[in-house]
């Protein structure tokens, strides 16, 4: 198989439990706790090691939390490329309320990295040849906005097909400053990008707009609800939503472009990895807190959303 790295500059440790009822001044009592090493490009590769694939993760760690996030990585399946911070693992926690079916999720900015810390995981890129390098997840504090520029071209001159999936300055840096094979926004971060709010027509115009300057060969957009959109120099490819019984929607989007690469890698057309992205995404928000996706729901969705083709 296509090499894989996955790079998680602002990791999390993602707490998730259960309340009956989610109220202010009183102590909220939660059940199932689960614990999970978490942010973007983390949760990236263990979907891909979820679904059979093989990758390889650039992180940073430190502080007291950064053990335990190691500590959970272990026995995963993934190869691990740890690099030391000065700062601590950020802790995130999703609280799912029983009584309305709401998800509560507070997610800390994180610490700060300086360029030095990052000069490992750009020596670990500059290293790594052709494959997909996914970068996704948002910038720790003190990093540049062009970080995620400079690593695509990187990337591409190594021959490597650069994934990207963040939002805000990192997303708009990338796109005015370099190029990418594949971006993954949701509607929402796309209008973010744009300035205004999109609906289903208007985000495929801005889309094309963006394959059409070459900052992006290939556009996955999810919509929640909606479905999702492939945008490409072939023109807009649309998905309906495969509709589930939803319990979280923590790691949808990371699952969804995590089965997206880890097909387009095995050999598969854009097209037919943005279906199997499209019943990842959805198989992840079957699962509780912070679980992801699991391979026998995705794959059930995927065969199911053939079958109505």
């Amino acid at each position: 198989m296509t090499p894989i790295l996955a790079i998680a500059l602002n990791p999390t440790l993602d707490m998730s439990s259960d309340a009956a009822r989610v109220q202010p001044t009183l102590k909220i009592r939660t059940r199932n706790q689960q614990v999970f090493p978490g942010g973007g490009g983390t949760n990236v590769a263990r979907v891909i090691a979820e679904l059979g694939g093989k990758v390889d993760l650039a992180y940073l760690a430190g502080g007291a939390t950064g053990p335990v996030f190691e500590s959970l990585l272990a026995g995963t399946g993934i190869t691990l490329h740890g690099f030391p911070m000065r700062g601590s693992v950020r802790i995130s926690v999703t609280i799912f309320e029983e009584e309305t079916g709401f998800e509560y999720r507070a997610v800390p900015e994180g610490p700060e990295v300086t360029e030095d810390e990052l000069a490992p995981v750009f020596d670990l890129l500059r290293d790594f040849r052709e494959g997909y390098v996914v970068a996704s997840g948002s910038l720790p504090r003190g990093c540049g906005a062009d970080v995620y520029a400079r690593m695509a071209d990187i990337a591409r001159a190594n021959g490597a097909r650069f994934v990207l999936d963040t939002s805000g300055p990192a997303l708009t840096e990338a796109l005015e400053k370099s190029s990418v094979f594949l971006l993954k926004p949701s509607i929402g971060e796309l209008s973010a990008h744009a300035g205004r709010k999109l609906d289903d027509d208007s985000a495929a115009e801005v889309a094309l707009e963006i394959v059409q300057s070459g900052a992006a060969e290939n556009i996955a957009v999810t919509m929640g609800r909606d479905g999702a959109f492939l945008a490409n120099r072939d023109g807009i490819s649309r998905l309906p939503p495969i509709y589930v019984r939803t319990r979280s929607a923590v790691g949808a989007g990371d699952s969804f472009v995590a089965a997206m690469v880890l097909k387009l890698a095995d050999g598969w057309t854009v097209r037919d990895a943005f279906e199997y992205g499209l019943a990842a995404g959805a198989a992840a928000a079957m699962t509780s807190g912070t679980v992801l996706c699991l391979r026998r729901d995705v794959e059930q969705l995927y065969a199911t959303l053939k079958e109505q083709r």
